[in-house]
């Protein structure tokens, strides 16, 4: 059992990619010690500096989001998303809305193409069969907080805003942007509430083009939940 962990994306190493595309920064894998082929779940931030293929990941059922620059094109053998790609071609998705996730398998062989700047994305990975899992943005909430569902396996992380974040048993958190936390095998009923609608000068997300999504006018607060399978007999 691991109770709320905080993070700040900023503290978190970066990992470059060996093909030189981007870098990777790794915010958790489960179970502790899991590699690529074992791992049930992964969340990680990743910056696309270049065109090129995306990592196969077979077995592996994927959610991403934008998070800052311009977004990139997305081209591979999922169905098109007619409302977000306009003039898009057949198999692909423009995922050049902050904080509009998309999923699609990890089997299918994808490749991007920058749309005019390097961008930086929110990624969540789960093993099909095993675990499902569910990615929601919590648009700024006001002077009202908004209670999320009890999650055992999760995360939230702060996008362009400072987020107060308490627990049932009364412990508060405080998520300036691009800080968050998460838990693992520990059942969390949090409640949460923006604390302002402006970025956090001080704590914007780290990525190569300089602006969080709250340059773009979308704050908010993700949340990552996890529901782990049973096995089948």
């Amino acid at each position: 059992m691991v109770d709320p962990v905080f993070f700040r994306l900023s503290d978190v190493p970066a990992q470059p990619w060996k093909n030189g595309g981007g870098l990777t920064r790794e915010v958790v894998s489960w179970p502790p010690g899991a590699g690529v082929d074992d791992f049930l779940w992964r969340i990680s931030v990743a910056r696309i500096d270049a065109d090129g293929p995306f990592s196969r990941f077979a077995g592996i059922d994927r959610v991403i989001t934008l998070l800052s620059g311009p977004g990139v094109l997305l081209r591979g053998s999922f169905a098109a998303d007619a409302d977000a790609a306009v003039n898009a071609p057949a198999d692909a998705h423009a995922l050049t809305t902050p904080l509009a996730p998309f999923a699609f398998s990890g089997d299918v062989d994808i490749d991007c193409a920058l749309q005019g700047g390097p961008s930086e994305d929110f990624n969540v990975m789960s093993r099909r069969g095993s675990v499902n899992a569910t990615v929601a943005v919590v648009e700024q909430t006001g002077d009202l907080p908004a209670d999320l569902p009890a999650i055992t396996h999760g995360l939230v992380l702060a996008v362009g805003s400072e987020w107060e974040v308490v627990a049932a048993d009364g412990a508060r958190h405080m998520l300036p942007s691009g800080a968050g936390l998460w838990w693992a095998d520990s059942s969390q009923t949090l409640q949460v509430r923006s604390r302002t609608d402006t970025p956090n000068s001080e704590n914007q997300i780290p990525n190569a083009a300089n602006a969080g999504a709250g340059a773009s006018g979308r704050t908010g607060l993700i949340v990552v939940a996890f529901d782990m399978l049973a096995p089948k007999r």
